[in-house]
């Protein structure tokens, strides 16, 4: 197929067109008898989503940047030698899309050892991808739809982006129902704030789902870059491993749609991936929420030391990121209640994170923050390799004012975090204070626990005997009003499935 000149794109899209172009698209999927629901939907329009992204920002502009450039994509299969012929359509697409386009992809080959090499890239996420659209006419007015979309400035790619979080969110909503639990942007911001990260860190998420956490560390930190060496360097930092396929090809368009063009990201089994590292992979950060209430593999456990060994990922997660760790290098997880308390190799683990490093902070998140999928409440531990626990500190996040839960329609907010990031103080942890929601414990006293690290907060647990009328008057009104704001919520959320 010969190439086809394309028409010069207006120099930005506004939010309403490009909302508008991408409810088009998710009408034209809907009508195709081969996609079942979002879980098929959503991935169809991300690939083709990822494909024009990347003719736009990777192969037109490379030629610009570098005289020398070699298109990832060869002719026929590059996206203005095909999917800009509105003529060329039906079972001809199809099957050119299924036999050739798709194949082809999936068959490229960079540089061995190149994981910044597009084309490495490529062929990792086309390798898992079909197209299960039966319908050549529908697809070829799905790819007209697409071709709509355009990445020319900066603001054409703030406002996809805008709209792709959308997406995502309910692709998220969508996974969570096949037991898939994805990290809330609230929870992603305050870990990656009370981080601290500087330009410079290597930083990993090795269960990075959507890539959500890699995001919000380029957001932050690509506002400190003044030149093109520290742009470079903060693109090879931003690292990732994912082991499905489905989120792979999402984190990809994700971190793509926000200026990272070769995603650093590795579609491989991450705890396999840790283990097998050298010194040379290890990391100042890693920022993450691994999968637990999972089993693993016994060829996986079996890569840990004997007295290590669990079928629970989120322990095998917290040892294999202290070898992953640089020395002085620091973590912020997350954690289900249930593995704060574990015994056995649990404790042997968390035994082992203390001695090896600093586990200053545990952030009790309330109930509900990853509702609707799951009511488990979660924990945020913050740790640094280097130095042994001397005490650790405990911060209770409350619930907004006549709230019991979280729930899909109202979830959490960021600015509830806002207390906890007071209290703080800052990147050296200075002037904490007790009371409250903030309480700690010596790690003799942990120790003496048998390492258990769900511990209630001492401070809310009052004797109702030595309280006042009123007082306890004042309580019952409050929990009476939580009562009804439960009601509330309860009856917008049945009223939106109407």
């Amino acid at each position: 197929m010969a190439s086809t000149k394309k028409k010069t794109a207006v120099a930005t899209t506004s939010r309403a067109r490009l909302a508008s172009v991408i409810k088009s698209a998710r009408d034209t999927m809907r009508k195709d008898a081969g996609l079942n629901g979002d879980l098929d939907r959503l991935p169809q329009l991300s690939w083709l989503l990822f494909l024009k992204a990347f003719d736009q920002r990777v192969e037109q502009v490379g030629p610009l940047l570098d005289p020398d450039y070699r298109p990832a994509i060869e002719e026929p299969y590059r996206w203005e030698n095909w999917a800009t012929k509105p003529d060329f359509s039906g079972n001809e697409l199809k099957t050119f899309v299924n036999d050739e386009l798709i194949p082809y992809l999936a068959g490229l080959k960079g540089s061995d050892g190149d994981a910044d090499d597009p084309r490495n890239v490529l062929s990792t996420i086309f390798k898992d991808v079909d197209n299960r659209m039966q319908s050549g006419t529908l697809l070829r007015d799905l790819v007209n739809l697409v071709d709509e979309i355009h990445f020319d400035s900066s603001d054409d790619i703030h406002t996809m982006a805008f709209l792709y979080e959308s997406i995502l969110k309910e692709m998220r909503d969508a996974a969570g129902d096949s037991g898939e639990f994805y990290t809330p942007r609230p929870v992603n911001r305050f870990m990656v704030q009370q981080s601290f990260l500087g330009l410079g860190e290597s930083i990993l998420d090795p269960a990075c789902g959507t890539g959500g956490f890699l995001v919000q560390a380029y957001e932050d930190l690509v506002k400190q870059v003044e030149t093109d060496t520290q742009r470079r360097r903060l693109l090879d930092d931003i690292r990732g491993i994912e082991k499905k396929s489905l989120p792979y090809l999402l984190a990809s368009m994700n971190l793509l749609l926000h200026g990272i063009g070769a995603p650093r990201l590795v579609r491989e089994n991450a705890l396999l991936q840790m283990r097998d590292a050298t010194a040379a992979d290890r990391v100042d950060v890693v920022l993450t929420n691994p999968p637990f209430g999972a089993e693993e593999e016994r060829s996986v456990v079996e890569k840990f030391p004997k007295g290590y060994q669990t079928q629970e990922t989120s322990w095998l997660f917290v040892h294999a990121i202290l070898d992953q760790l640089k020395k002085d290098g620091r973590c912020a997880i997350v954690l289900p209640n249930g593995s704060l308390s574990d015994g056995g190799v649990g404790a042997r683990i968390k035994q082992k994170l203390m001695k090896e490093c600093d586990l200053h902070t545990i952030v009790r998140l309330p109930q509900g923050v990853f509702a609707p999928y799951t009511p488990i409440p979660s924990n945020l531990l913050f740790f640094e390799k280097g130095r042994p626990t001397k005490e650790i500190w405990f911060y209770e996040i409350s619930l907004s004012e006549g709230r019991r839960s979280y729930t899909k329609t109202k979830p959490m907010r960021f600015e509830e975090f806002e207390p906890c990031v007071k209290w703080w103080g800052g990147a050296k942890r200075e002037g904490r204070e007790e009371g409250g929601y903030a309480w700690k414990m010596s790690a003799a006293e942990i120790e003496n626990a048998g390492f258990n690290l769900d511990i209630p907060n001492p401070n809310s647990a009052e004797d109702l005997t030595h309280r006042s009328p009123e007082e306890l008057v004042t309580e019952l009104i409050k929990t009476e009003n939580e009562i009804l704001g439960l009601l509330d919520e309860l009856y917008d959320e049945l009223r939106s499935t109407v």
